[in-house]
């Protein structure tokens, strides 16, 4: 019995939401805790009632159909701010009280209220384990239909919208892992109760950190260092600091210098990365660097690079110096992803998520963000200084190779390793357990 009751106190119900990949992304490296080692995607599990499946859909079909919209300039901009009125984030200053509920949460609520979530939580209530959830709709349910365990929600972004809070936060006992001090300011505005805030930091996963200790991660920037200034301009001037954080260097690189550019899940943005390719396409023939193009788990986002890649002349290199990384499955695509960042000296995506895969020591090129919260992930990235705004796609060949020669990319590493934190994951952990 006392055997059985310790295991159940290692185990969590992780919830996830199958909308995009940022939930799921952040659900991904609290898996190790999971129950039998599974996210449990609220949208889109096993028995999930036909009436709750259709109000899931409803609004995944509407945030990705916005969000392939967006390239087009007057429709997409209209429609795109129709959305951002329903998550709109309030500017943080002058601080005041943000507790009063909103027209978005009142349309969540109206919808549980009728039932909706009441099925995924009366099958997880017969297993009371802690629940932590990477999205707000599952707490709100759990907290609603009095789910019988404690009540975790994950935030996935540097600072978020009044959606995220209960309608009436200082009776909920909904607990926040915040990603950064901007989160844990925020929720306090929106009435949450500081013994519900924690500050975790975002959980990055274990492949990528190694152990508290973060050997992996340090090991993979000391490479990359080497890789980012070319010329020592930046290792000559802070030299002390990269011992202090990384170790001594190695000798040379085991890689060649990598860029890697990620697309959101809708597939938004992939035309930016084939401009930046085609710039850079003579530096791919001739081996000075290597492109990893992030398809996800969209074969239409795979085709697309792959005919624009053949269309540029650079079908010879695929697999060398120029790869397309596609997957199945939503979790096969993660661990690829993280396999691949081991390797890579530069992230180039939209400030989704991934903006605090930049606590591993990757820079990252910020492409235009999508919705208020990119918007403030932007913010977060370039106040830490470890990320640089993208310019002109079509001549990063020029603008990239500046960011090498003076060193301004081996900072942006270290600024993120230095400055964001990186025990998310070990984090959450303990104070679940």
């Amino acid at each position: 019995m006392k055997k059985s009751i310790m295991n159940k106190e290692k185990k969590a119900w992780v919830v996830g939401v199958d909308m995009g990949y940022g939930h799921q992304r952040t659900a991904y490296p609290l898996k190790s805790f999971a129950f039998e080692e599974k996210v449990v995607n609220a949208n889109n599990y096993a028995g999930i009632p036909d009436n709750d499946r259709n109000v899931w859909e409803l609004a995944r079909n509407f945030y990705e159909a916005i969000s392939d919209f967006k390239k087009f300039p007057f429709l997409g901009n209209l429609a795109f701010g129709i959305l951002e009125k329903f998550q709109r984030i309030l500017s943080f200053y002058p601080k005041r009280d943000l507790s009063k509920s909103n027209f978005s949460l009142k349309v969540i609520f109206s919808f549980i209220k009728r039932g909706w979530g009441k099925d995924l939580i009366s099958k997880l209530g017969k297993n009371p384990l802690p629940l932590v959830s990477t999205f707000f709709t599952p707490v709100f349910m759990a907290e609603v239909f009095g789910y019988p365990g404690e009540i975790y929600c994950v935030i996935c972004d540097a600072d978020i919208a009044r959606t995220w809070v209960s309608p009436n936060p200082a009776k909920s006992k909904i607990k926040y892992f915040a990603p950064n001090s901007w989160v844990v300011g925020r929720l306090k505005l929106y009435g949450v109760k500081e013994e519900n805030i924690f500050l975790t930091g975002y959980p990055l996963p274990q492949e990528n950190t190694g152990s508290e200790k973060l050997e992996i991660a340090k090991i993979d920037l000391a490479y990359r260092l080497l890789n980012l200034d070319p010329k020592k301009i930046y290792r000559k001037e802070y030299s002390p600091l990269i011992e202090k954080y990384v170790g001594i260097l190695p000798e040379k690189p085991d890689h060649p210098l990598t860029i890697m550019f990620s697309v959101g899940g809708a597939g938004a943005q992939k035309e930016i990365a084939v401009k930046y390719v085609r710039s850079l396409a003579q530096k791919i023939k001739n081996r000075e660097i290597k492109v990893v193009l992030m398809a996800g788990t969209r074969k239409n986002v795979y085709k697309y690079f792959l005919d624009n890649i053949k269309i540029i002349g650079l079908e010879d290199n695929l697999d060398k110096n120029i790869e397309i990384v596609f997957a199945d499955t939503i979790s096969e695509y993660f661990a690829k992803f993280n396999q691949k960042l081991r390797k890579t000296d530069v992230l180039w995506t939209k400030p989704s998520e991934l903006s605090f895969y930049t606590a591993l020591g990757v820079p990252i090129i910020i492409a235009p963000p999508l919705g208020s919260q990119e918007i403030f992930n932007k913010r977060w990235l370039l106040r830490t200084g470890s990320a640089i705004d993208q310019d002109n796609p079509n001549y990063a060949d020029q603008w990239l190779s500046d960011l090498l020669n003076n060193g301004g990319l081996a900072e942006a590493a270290m600024q993120g390793f230095v400055e964001a934190e990186k025990l998310g994951t070990y984090k959450i952990k303990k104070i679940v357990f």
